[in-house]
């Protein structure tokens, strides 16, 4: 939990600083408002996941070397080579739900809140309805009874994709050739800013939240958005209004809100 919590806090520093001293993109909402909802949705998510998962995933990856569950735990590689492995597939995983949100109707609805936000930065990163949050555990522990990863190997994927989450969603801007050698080996804001965009064609690309690979390897990647970085428009047709936006308005989101055209199964 320290582990954890210092990573968190030390990246939301970092990232939210570099927003003040190098934006990207010129905000079009008020930023304490937007970060009051986000950052107390972070609070009901964690309350949500720990009532319903107590021990959480390394807790998952602990019980699963316990009873020998998974792949990983009927192998004997060398522990370096099965935490590079565990922390990839379950990357790959974690991708292959994102597109499932995104082609699923009923899941978009979940998902949708995150793509609301009218801004994106750093704060949007941790932005997911309670629901899907505990969806996303049950995937996550299903899939780490299936690998079987050590329980190491887990708290790194863990730190690793809240850091990069709130990295690649952040109003930072990097020099131009230093985000196009970063595409390789981890998402970029430029590079996932795009799946924020308002037009369905480019939020239904550049899923990676960590590792770049599978955009590219499965055809979901997209290099610019059509408008630019600056001029681009972020958000959801259906949710323009920032008083809808409120953390209640949030919550209450994919009960009440159109989910548009942005599902895969309606991509144009």
């Amino acid at each position: 939990m320290l582990i954890r919590i210092s990573a968190f806090l030390g990246v939301l520093g970092l990232m939210a600083f570099g927003e003040v001293l190098i934006p990207r993109r010129h905000l079009t909402t008020s930023k304490a408002r937007r970060w009051v909802a986000n950052l107390s949705i972070v609070v009901i998510d964690a309350a949500a996941v720990r009532l319903l998962f107590t021990a959480g995933a390394v807790g998952a990856s602990m019980l699963a070397a316990e009873r020998h569950w998974g792949v990983l735990n009927h192998l004997s590689w060398p522990n370096w080579l099965e935490l590079v492995l565990a922390v990839v597939a379950l990357d790959l995983v974690l991708y292959l739900q994102h597109v499932m949100f995104h082609a699923v109707p009923l899941l978009w609805r979940v998902h949708m809140m995150h793509h609301a936000d009218l801004d994106c930065d750093v704060t949007t990163g941790l932005r997911f309805h309670p629901v899907e949050v505990v969806l996303s555990m049950l995937i996550k522990v299903s899939a780490i009874a299936v690998l079987g990863p050590s329980p190491q190997a887990v708290l790194s994927f863990e730190v690793l994709l809240n850091a990069t989450a709130m990295f690649n969603h952040s109003n930072v801007r990097l020099p131009a050739t230093m985000d196009r050698c970063l595409r390789w080996i981890v998402v970029t804001p430029d590079m996932h800013r795009i799946h924020h965009s308002i037009l369905p064609r480019e939020t239904n690309t550049n899923f990676g939240f960590n590792l770049p690979w599978w955009d590219r390897l499965l055809g979901t990647y997209r290099l610019q958005p059509n408008d630019g970085h600056e001029r681009m428009t972020l958000g959801l047709t259906q949710f323009r209004d920032p008083a809808r936006l409120t953390l209640t308005g949030m919550l209450l989101l994919p009960f009440t809100g159109r989910p548009g055209d942005y599902p895969l199964s309606h991509d144009r």
